[in-house]
């Protein structure tokens, strides 16, 4: 009978686990950065996202792939999280204090800000 009973709670554990697994999905961005240590940094910052199951950063590629559950994580918010560590993405910029206090060696070649004209129009 305990037998049966363990069967029955590993089975419903196993379908939980798999149902949770077929609703997470799998995005890839640019995130600027340049060594082991960025990789690290970058791997954490978007791991602390509750609902966040995995980070991988190429450092040839510079391109994260990140598995989250998205009924928990919004992807901005793996990107906010990244650029608070200091390191820019394809999404959001990283301050200038934040990144300035990078070691040397991860302070990567920063692309220039984007300044928008306002000159046509009123706000």
């Amino acid at each position: 009978m305990k037998a049966k009973v363990f069967l029955l709670v590993a089975l419903i554990s196993t379908l939980g686990t798999l149902n949770a697994l077929a609703h997470n999905e799998t995005k890839s961005f640019k995130v600027y950065g340049n060594c082991g240590m960025c990789e690290k940094r970058i791997e954490k910052a978007a791991q602390s996202i509750d609902g966040v199951v995995s980070a991988d950063w190429d450092k040839k590629t510079k391109q994260i792939k990140v598995v989250y559950n998205p009924h928990t994580a919004d992807i901005k918010q793996v990107h906010k999280a990244i650029a608070k560590a200091g390191h820019d993405t394809e999404m959001i910029r990283a301050k200038d204090e934040t990144y300035n206090k990078l070691p040397g060696c991860c302070q990567y070649d920063r692309a220039p800000v984007k300044k928008v004209d306002h000159s046509g129009h009123n706000h």
